[in-house]
């Protein structure tokens, strides 16, 4: 278990051409990530979304920042509101927006600018499979994946669903980041397995950060 290493300053993992895992960059940050995370619930509040099959998914969804990402019956989009309440997303917390800009910047991607976060709370069990992240007008902007919580195992393959799947523990405080050549690969999350965080409880929390609007 990379547990082992709590302790050790953060390093970088190289995972594919322009992808990296930046281990334990989020862990000093995280207390006030989770705390950030539970005040965007409670003015926008997890819920499970359907896909447009019909299918309920098992991983729980909330937004923030000028654009969220829905889903139902008539399809995968962004939008600036909030479909329960009818009002925007709630603003992106500044815990999320300096994570978010430092990550980026290790990275290489030092002039993302995300206007969306999609928040994923995983109960055991829950699972995210393989996809690609595409709904987005301009595919040159990376992908920041923050981990929280109990530890998930990640699956990265290629441009194909067919292609070879590295799979990789995330643990807390770890964060991915893929743009350039592996910006649409396809990735995934196994099911997670039962355990209790000293911060998240049963459960793991994921932050995705992404441009869904065009750059100015």
């Amino acid at each position: 278990m990379l547990d082992l290493f709590a302790e050790a300053e953060p390093w970088r993992e190289p995972l594919a051409p322009g992808a990296v895992i930046l281990r334990r960059l989020a862990l000093e940050k995280a207390p006030q990530l989770a705390a950030d995370i539970q005040a965007v619930a409670r003015r926008a509040p997890l819920r499970q979304m359907v896909t447009p099959g019909g299918y309920t998914m098992s991983v729980a969804m909330t937004n923030c920042g000028p654009l969220g990402w829905t889903s139902d019956r008539r399809g995968y989009r962004y939008s600036a509101v909030d479909p329960l309440s009818g009002e925007p997303w709630p603003p992106f917390p500044a815990s999320f927006t300096a994570l978010c800009r430092e990550a980026a910047s290790a990275a290489g991607y030092g002039d993302f600018q995300p206007d969306a976060c999609l928040i994923n709370r995983y109960a055991p069990g829950a699972k995210l499979s393989l996809h690609q992240d595409k709904d987005e007008p301009d595919l040159r902007a990376p992908i920041v994946s923050v981990s929280l919580g109990l530890p998930a195992l990640f699956q990265f393959g290629g441009l194909r669903r067919s292609d070879p799947l590295r799979r990789m523990l995330l643990e807390h405080g770890d964060v991915v980041v893929w743009g350039g050549d592996s910006r649409l690969f396809y990735h995934g999350i196994q099911p997670l397995k039962p355990g209790i965080h000293p911060l998240t409880g049963d459960c793991r929390y994921n932050l995705t950060f992404r441009q869904a609007g065009k750059k100015e």
